[in-house]
């Protein structure tokens, strides 16, 4: 057993002799081609400068390739925070035009507003009366059968119950409720809307009465009154609340009144301020 150890270490031993005179000689080749290779350099032989030339070409080539990623990648990187800059830029300019268009409607809006509300100053001719009060609708109570509107005006400004309101001059309802800022109106269509009123025709009277729809009817008329035409109808003021003569509607021959002014179609009413005696 102990021969079969020596005669490996004396072999292991042999083989790395053997390698480091390889390497050795490995060595020593290299460094006379070396000196082979930079004597011909320096006595300028042709073969050497074109392998050394070609040699260069490839370097450079490999050196150029290699370095394709780092001046890509710095102009692709520059490309996608400009991107994500443009989209962002984009969003909040998409942010500034719906709020200029926001502002645009609004505008357009009060200029609209303001233009009927001259219209109504106007056809009142409010200025030069003092007993007239413009109010604003504020909600509109639409139901099949009840037909009222808020307005933004009530007691601090004088208005009490009764009170005639009218568009343009003409009627449209009463005043049935009063807060100190707000006012609620019947209107003439109203289920509980009668008004004596008189037919321009032959001064015939009758009781304008609401149903819900958007045309009253006209009850307790002369008997065999018949509808030829379209007849102007006016409050008589015999109840005492609307002033006699202002207008309501046309007449059509179904015996209802087309009504001069849309209740569904209200922005700005005027209330007349005028006491009256009857309580509602």
């Amino acid at each position: 057993m102990s021969v079969s150890r020596d005669d490996f270490s004396i072999a292991f031993r042999s083989a790395l002799l053997q390698r480091g005179a390889s390497q050795k000689f490995s060595i020593l080749s290299l460094i006379i081609i070396a000196v082979i290779i930079f004597f011909l350099d320096v006595y300028g032989f042709a073969v050497v400068k074109t392998a050394r030339g070609v040699i260069n070409d490839l370097v450079y080539r490999v050196s150029y390739l290699a370095s394709t990623p780092t001046r890509m990648f710095p102009s692709l990187n520059s490309e996608i925070a400009s991107h994500f800059n443009l989209k962002k830029e984009n969003e909040e300019l998409k942010k500034v035009i719906e709020k200029y268009k926001a502002l645009e409607l609004n505008l357009e809006y009060l200029t609209n507003e303001n233009q009927n509300l001259k219209k109504v100053l106007n056809a009142e001719n409010i200025s030069n009366v003092s007993n007239i009060i413009l109010a604003k609708v504020l909600v509109d109570r639409n139901s099949p059968f009840l037909k009222s509107i808020i307005v933004n005006k009530g007691s601090k400004e004088g208005i009490e119950k009764g009170m005639p309101v009218t568009k343009d001059n003409n009627l449209v309802g009463r005043v049935v409720e009063t807060n100190y800022l707000s006012s609620r109106v019947l209107l003439l269509n109203d289920l509980n809307s009668r008004i004596p009123v008189t037919l321009d025709a032959d001064n015939s009277q009758a009781i304008l009465s609401g149903g819900g729809t958007s045309k009253p009817k006209l009850d307790y008329l002369p008997e065999d009154y018949n509808f030829t035409g379209e007849v102007n109808v006016f409050a008589s003021g015999k109840d005492g609340i609307f002033n006699s003569g202002t207008p309501i509607g046309k007449t059509t021959i179904d015996g209802e009144v087309d009504l001069f002014v849309d209740p569904n179609q209200l922005s700005f009413v005027t209330v007349i301020l005028k006491k009256n005696e009857e309580k509602f």
